[in-house]
């Protein structure tokens, strides 16, 4: 079966790679069977197409395994700093607009 692996070394670079795995594989052994990756220092936190799994979850053919880094910053406070930055009021697609209905 065929497998993308996903990951983030660093801010702004994306590392993706296919593999080739046999079936029953898991998150673990595609982890392994990839030379290029390098596991970020700290807890291991992996997904498959955006949801948190164990390493031990089984694999289906054209699984995206995703691997996690630790935020450095709290989401909603960098994009307050983006903002700032720019000098932009940040707008929110759920406050409603001016004048009513």
């Amino acid at each position: 079966m065929r497998v993308e692996l996903v990951w983030s070394p660093q801010a702004g670079d994306v590392q993706h790679r296919w593999l080739e795995l046999e079936a029953g594989a898991t998150i673990e052994s595609a982890l392994r069977g990839c030379a290029d990756f390098t596991p970020p220092p700290g807890e291991l936190r992996v997904g498959i197409w955006g949801r948190v799994r164990t390493l031990d979850a089984l694999l289906r053919d054209r699984d995206r395994i995703e691997v996690y880094r630790p935020l450095t910053v709290d989401p909603k406070e960098a994009r307050r700093q983006r903002y700032a930055k720019r000098g932009a009021r940040i707008v929110s697609r759920h406050r409603p607009k001016a004048g009513g209905g």
